[in-house]
């Protein structure tokens, strides 16, 4: 069994639609995971962005998310709890919910979805930021996957026929 997170709508390292962006409809993507260890009680998803002038920057906290569940719909609505039951915590732009990139003009920049499977009940406050989870993510991950996507503001991609 290996344990992997995959977006739809963007493969692996490709250049993300500018609708999920603040230039853009700024609506979260959809995405979907399979094979979780077993010993899962919940995950919890952090998108960050590694190359912002001022440091990592994290773009979105999502937790509560039960064992069950194997994706998340497009455009998750910004509330402190969701229709789904998750929680969602305070991103670094000092919002709830996600927000996405908005890298400085002539930059590309990767973001990386996170997704924990923890042994932790999803029974979290919402309005927790990334590092008030750092103990779970650190102590209590059973196993992490990610999927990288890119963005850059007016950048264009050359694609090869």
């Amino acid at each position: 069994m290996t344990f992997k997170i995959a977006m739809p709508s963007c493969p692996y390292g490709e250049v993300l639609s500018q609708k999920y962006t603040c230039d853009g409809q700024d609506m979260s993507p959809e995405l979907s995971w399979s094979e979780p260890p077993a010993s899962t009680k919940s995950f919890i998803l952090i998108m960050e962005d590694p190359d912002a002038p001022r440091g990592t920057f994290v773009h979105w906290v999502l937790y509560n998310i039960k064992p069950e569940v194997t994706g998340l719909h497009e455009n998750i609505e910004k509330s402190e709890t969701t229709a789904e039951g998750f929680a969602q915590g305070f991103n670094d732009f000092g919002r709830i919910g996600y927000g996405g990139p908005c890298p400085p003009r002539s930059q590309v920049h990767r973001y990386y979805f996170y997704l924990y499977a923890v042994l932790e009940q999803p029974t979290l406050k919402p309005g927790l930021r990334k590092q008030d989870l750092d103990k779970i993510l650190k102590d209590r991950t059973v196993k992490v996957v990610s999927h990288m996507v890119r963005f850059g503001r007016n950048y264009q991609v050359n694609k090869k026929d």
